[in-house]
């Protein structure tokens, strides 16, 4: 990551970015996962009624996304942090690892909980349009759960420094940033 410098985040902009980010990369995962195989519908799978789930599945997706957005603010405002991470580059990767981290834990145990609920016992799942029987099914449902949450962490990391007068390189520029 790049220079040992800090920079002034107040706290409308930390948590600001966090609930923006959080919901911004949330509807941009959830459009992967919605698109690319139906996994919406499975998360929708720990609501109450079946008939719900996909409604369910993107009001549950999108709390999660804020709360994970939190969690990023939370952990990205410490100083000791943003002396390692401290450009609009260094936020955009460090999104990247964030969502691949809680992909792994949503992978390992929200995942196998929402597919219990929906009783399901492994993929392909009936309401998951992926060709083929088998591997081949959850290769490619296992290859779009984990390119959303890459997608949420990617999205994650430039809302964030963008709220907070992070700018790419190329746009600070052409144009002045506080």
């Amino acid at each position: 990551m790049s220079a040992s410098t800090t920079h002034d985040l107040d706290g409308v902009g930390v948590w600001g970015g966090g609930v923006t980010g959080g919901l911004v990369a949330g509807i941009a995962m959830g459009l992967v996962l919605h698109f690319g195989g139906d996994q919406i519908e499975l998360l929708g799978g720990l609501a109450v009624e079946p008939e719900l789930a996909v409604g369910a599945g993107w009001a549950i997706h999108l709390m999660i996304s804020i709360a994970f957005g939190l969690v990023f603010a939370a952990i990205f405002s410490r100083g000791w942090i943003q002396q390692q991470v401290s450009d609009f580059s260094d936020y955009v990767i460090a999104g990247l690892a964030f969502g691949a981290i809680i992909g792994l834990f949503a992978g390992g145990v929200v995942f196998p909980i929402a597919m219990e609920r929906a009783g399901v016992a492994a993929l392909p799942m009936p309401f998951l349009p992926v060709p083929g029987p088998g591997p081949t099914a959850e290769l490619v449902s296992a290859l779009v759960f984990g390119l959303g949450h890459l997608v949420y962490g990617l999205v994650l990391g430039a809302v964030f420094a963008t709220i907070n007068g992070i700018a790419p390189h190329g746009v600070r520029e052409r144009v002045p940033v506080r």
